[in-house]
């Protein structure tokens, strides 16, 4: 672990320890005791993204997803020595809050590995309680320095709610987590609604996520950083915006 992780853990251990969670972390990320364990990995990559800035981060990501779109892939820490590397603990270096489309997979675009990225996605890429939750783990405690809310063309879970309508199921719970987005595109000129609409709601998501005290408070100290991005799915492009 991380002494970023470390230090956040004592800080906010109360609340951890009371759910277990702190435990938890400690024991998986502490199991590699000793360098005579058979199983201990040097924790390079701790080390690495420990010194990562959030402005390095988010170069990373968009060096990576340039690479995809020029068809130049390095496919890195994809073999069974990263495998092995982070099967006992974790580093990522950002985080993505990304829609569950099939066609948005955040390690292929952005050209990263196992353990590069801590990823959450749903429909229409929205910051529920559940999201936050996550993303606060995945900064405060493993140490991701960027988090992009990442939205994409022709978003369906956008363009159900911009149609309105009743939805079965839970379905509605999500398009009422996009409204307040395509309501702020109403107000917006240029780019056809839905366009506009995707983008709005990416810029809602991110307000949300700001508001948390956990990551606000890393915001504050510089050690995050949380953007919007646009996906195209025709060309593979990821824009980012704000």
């Amino acid at each position: 672990m991380s002494d970023l992780s470390r230090r956040q853990l004592i800080r906010y251990g109360g609340g951890f320890i009371g759910t277990g969670l702190a435990a938890t972390v400690l024991g998986s990320q502490l199991s590699k005791a000793s360098a005579n364990d058979p199983r201990f990995v040097p924790d390079t990559f701790l080390a690495q993204n420990k010194n990562v800035t959030p402005d390095q981060a988010l170069a990373k990501l968009m060096e990576g997803n340039q690479r995809f779109i020029n068809k130049k892939r390095l496919n890195p820490n994809q073999d069974m020595a990263r495998l092995a590397e982070v099967a006992e603990s974790q580093a990522p270096f950002a985080a993505i809050l990304g829609c569950a489309d099939s066609r948005v997979p955040a390690e292929i675009i952005f050209d990263q590995g196992f353990g590069d990225l801590f990823v959450c996605r749903v429909a229409g890429n929205v910051a529920t309680s559940e999201e936050i939750g996550s993303l606060e783990f995945g900064t405060m405690v493993l140490g991701a320095k960027a988090i992009v809310v990442l939205g994409h063309t022709r978003c369906g879970a956008v363009k159900a709610t911009i149609e309105g309508g009743r939805f079965p199921g839970q379905i509605g719970r999500l398009i009422d987590g996009i409204q307040v987005g395509v309501e702020r595109a109403d107000t917006q000129s240029g780019a056809s609604k839905l366009e506009k609409a995707i983008k709005a709601n990416v810029m809602y998501q991110v307000e949300k996520l700001s508001k948390s005290t956990v990551m606000g408070d890393l915001i504050d100290k510089k050690q995050l950083k949380i953007v919007g991005a646009y996906y195209d799915l025709d060309t593979g492009k990821v824009n980012l915006i704000g």
